[in-house]
């Protein structure tokens, strides 16, 4: 649960005032733990509340803009070829793209002819003239 400065403060004056940690509990609905964590955050930081509290984005080892550039010179690279420049899972290689929308490897199959009583299935740039 997110607290405001001004609660965190007056919850630490009223344990510093000579209350116990019950209640502290009972009045405030706060831990000890949170107790020293705020603590901490006033002698780190000067204030009662972190600097950054905000969701931060992750970074995440793939640069977009590299992985598009390694896909442009090699299109036909297979997503374990790009995971290996990248180091990293294969998985991840295939999230990035698909948040690119960029897809690769799209086979077009066609039907051949019959050939002793079988349906051959071929890929459309391989198939025979």
């Amino acid at each position: 649960m997110a607290y405001c400065e001004k609660y965190r403060k007056a919850a630490v004056e009223y344990k510093d005032s000579g209350h116990t940690f019950v209640e502290l509990r009972e009045a405030f609905k706060v831990s000890s733990s949170t107790y020293y964590k705020w603590l901490r955050y006033k002698k780190e930081f000067g204030c009662y509340v972190p600097p950054c509290t905000g969701k931060q984005k992750r970074r995440g080892k793939i640069d977009p803009d590299k992985l598009m550039e390694a896909v442009k010179e090699s299109p036909d690279a297979y997503l374990r070829e790009l995971a290996a420049i990248f180091n990293c899972s294969v998985n991840a290689i295939h999230k990035r793209l698909k948040d690119q929308k960029l897809t690769l490897k799209k086979d077009v199959y066609i039907f051949g002819e019959k050939r002793r009583g079988k349906s051959r299935i071929q890929r459309a740039d391989r198939a025979y003239s």
